[in-house]
């Protein structure tokens, strides 16, 4: 599995992120159904090779409620889904993201794609992707706060100048940060699990990433 594999499955996403800024009226809400297309996309492939994964469902839901209260709510609905919708949206899947890790931690649904059935249950195995899971769980959770924070300052902006510096901040340079050092991380933190002698013998599969 390479690490890249599981940052596109945040695609829609960070699709949403960037239409929602961008689009005129509704905005977020046709921003949330191109969201909603993609994961379904999605969901219709894995179907056909290892069923629908969970990180799939939960964006498929979250996105299509976006979509119908855009659409429906008016414009006062529209114009709080463009100030708090769109950064609550990344607190949101990165809370899902972390409440899965005791149940099926999403990574493992892409590591079994490229591991072996009879070390699906091997305590490394499972260690590795409940780390890998909380880990992005928790990184996306920090670009939703970054951006819910925006937001907030936004409300109470007095020098714009300033407050233009930091949006490009916290809404550009936090998120690319911190999502190309989650990759550095899937790519590197099993070889150092398996490298540590907590390992049974699992394969790490080509690319590297979880065994």
């Amino acid at each position: 599995m390479h690490p890249l594999t599981l940052a596109l499955g945040f695609l829609p996403w960070i699709a949403f992120s960037f239409a929602a800024q961008r689009l005129t009226a509704n905005g977020v809400a046709w921003a949330a159904t191109i969201a909603v297309a993609m994961t379904l996309v999605a969901v219709l492939v894995a179907r056909r090779r290892h069923g629908p994964k969970i990180l799939n469902i939960g964006s498929l839901v979250l996105f299509a409620v976006i979509a119908v209260a855009g659409f429906l709510g008016g414009p006062v609905v529209d114009q709080w889904l463009f100030e708090w919708g769109r950064p609550l949206v990344g607190v949101i899947l990165g809370l899902y993201v972390l409440a899965t890790v005791p149940v099926m931690p999403f990574t493992e649904e892409y590591a079994r794609q490229s591991t072996p059935r009879q070390y699906w249950g091997s305590p490394t195995f499972k260690k590795i992707n409940r780390v890998l899971s909380a880990a992005w769980g928790a990184a996306i959770l920090l670009i939703g706060g970054a951006s819910l924070l925006v937001t907030f300052l936004d409300a109470h902006a007095t020098d714009f100048g300033t407050n233009h510096t930091v949006d490009l901040v916290l809404n550009w340079v936090v998120p690319i940060v911190v999502i190309w050092a989650m990759i550095k991380f899937a790519a590197a933190y099993p070889d150092r699990v398996r490298g540590s002698g907590d390992r049974p013998s699992v394969p790490a599969p080509a690319g590297g990433a979880t065994g």
